[in-house]
């Protein structure tokens, strides 16, 4: 699909600025939403995926309409400066406004279904877009196999169906990557499940986070009324938002330095919270403004030990459920209906799991008439696009290979230095830049390249 007539790359004559973007999730199209509106020079923007559909991002547009972000309309703003860009979106959308409570006092504090914030994506998207006359994006489907740095200092860039394409600048948004899970069973919607799912019989959804549950939640919705099984290593669930927005505080003194400490300070941090009449999720959120600089004061040592140890914790109390929607999975699990179960799955069988439980160190067999992987992802350093650029040296990993090597808006970051005009936006730097896999700081670090992007073009435009 091309817009605003896109035509071929450009020659050694041509003064548009080419930008490719890899990926069109929603790191992708935010990427898109922070050049349009930041780079002031006319430029040609390339979007490459092989999924067809365009609206907000794979990760939300096939997902069912009846599953609701984690996270509240006021932190959901993909316009800079504008933080009550989605709330007053949202109340602007006379449908979305006749069917949300009139007792809600605001719309900033609510969950919307995640089909809306992607509605709302590709709004904005394509405003933008029609902002930009001087501009040209085309999406293609093609995937793209190798990025090689380019005689003119730009890059090149090989398709999976053949032919190349020049681009100034490069951004990786492929977010975790399609990494094959132990089952590759997808999440499906309730009502394309067949009458086996829909037939009493056991069930298994392998792993304990908010895809875990909203499989869990399908499945009832969908008519299942047999056991299900969450079968997780660590046994972590997502804990509740507060019913009322829990603003950030957090102790201002300095931070200890070793991790065991760094843990007793967070958790007399949540006690003082809540002894002065806060939460423990304001202490987290306060936390989280200051994560990125303790996780790059850590030593790898540290690093290491956290993730091993303190991930699935910390996971599971940043990426909170709605209050409803935990409450909901409390009453199925002390129903019995739902049991969650510690233990790794070891291989897939014709009628269930391999699985070896925590503490043991023996194989049982787990039968299961189905079984969903629901496990959190890492970025897919196996992506060909990103195993070519870490063979040629163009890209590097973090220092525990979580992900790649980048700084806070996204440069990607050698041992020889940063590769200019390569950026990698989103959970592709989850490795070196904490929670770089929620909205909130993936807009801002799309908002701090575009601005990178924009300064480095403007000596260009003056001296043309």
């Amino acid at each position: 699909m091309t817009v605003h007539g896109f035509s071929s790359p450009r020659s050694r004559a041509d003064p548009l600025l080419q930008i490719a973007v890899v990926g069109r999730g929603f790191s992708g199209l935010m990427m898109a939403i922070a050049l349009l509106k930041s780079v002031r020079r006319p430029f040609r923007l390339r979007l490459f995926d092989p999924q067809p559909i365009v609206n907000g991002g794979q990760a939300l547009a096939t997902l069912r309409s009846t599953e609701i972000l984690n996270s509240r309309a006021r932190d959901l703003s993909v316009s800079l400066g504008e933080p009550k860009d989605f709330s007053r979106w949202l109340q602007a959308n006379a449908s979305f406004r006749a069917a949300v409570s009139a007792a809600i006092p605001g719309f900033g504090q609510i969950f919307v279904p995640k089909s809306t914030f992607s509605d709302y994506i590709y709004q904005r998207f394509s405003e933008a877009l029609a902002h930009r006359t001087d501009t040209s994006v085309q999406m293609s489907s093609d995937a793209i196999l190798t990025v090689r740095r380019a005689d003119d200092a730009g890059f090149t860039l090989r398709m999976a169906g053949g032919g190349e394409v020049t681009a100034d600048i490069v951004i990786l948004a492929t977010g975790y990557g399609l990494k094959p899970p132990l089952e590759t069973t997808e999440i499906r919607p309730a009502a394309s499940l067949d009458e086996e799912t829909r037939t009493p019989g056991h069930i298994v959804v392998m792993g304990s986070g908010l895809r875990a549950v909203d499989q869990v939640l399908q499945l009832r919705d969908g008519g299942f009324s047999g056991p299900i099984t969450l079968l997780s290593r660590r046994g972590f669930l997502p804990q509740p938002h507060t019913r009322m927005p829990a603003d950030a505080v957090f102790p201002t003194q300095p931070m200890p330095s070793q991790l065991r400490e760094i843990v007793r300070f967070v958790r007399k941090a949540c006690e003082q919270a809540e002894e002065n009449g806060w939460s423990w999720q304001a202490a987290i959120n306060g936390l989280r403004k200051r994560a990125r600089t303790l996780w790059s004061s850590l030593p790898a040592a540290e690093k290491r030990r956290f993730n091993r140890h303190l991930r699935s914790l910390y996971d599971s109390h940043r990426n909170r459920l709605p209050a409803d929607v935990h409450a909901r999975l409390e009453r199925e699990l002390a129903s019995g209906a739902t049991v969650l179960k510690r233990g790794t799955a070891v291989k897939r069988t014709p009628t269930g799991l391999l699985v070896r439980w925590t503490g043991t160190t023996e194989l049982t067999h787990l039968a299961a008439d189905k079984v969903f992987d629901c496990r959190c992802l890492s970025p897919d350093l196996k992506n060909p696009v990103v195993a070519d650029l870490l063979h040629t040296g163009l890209v590097a990993t973090d220092e525990l290979d979580l992900g790649l090597a980048v700084n806070s808006a996204g440069e990607l970051v050698t041992p020889a230095g940063r590769t200019a005009g390569l950026f990698a936006i989103g959970p592709l730097g989850l490795g070196s830049l904490p929670d770089i896999d929620l909205v909130p700081e993936i807009v801002a670090q799309a908002y701090d390249a575009a601005a990178l992007i924009e300064a480095r073009a403007r000596p260009q435009r003056q001296a043309s």
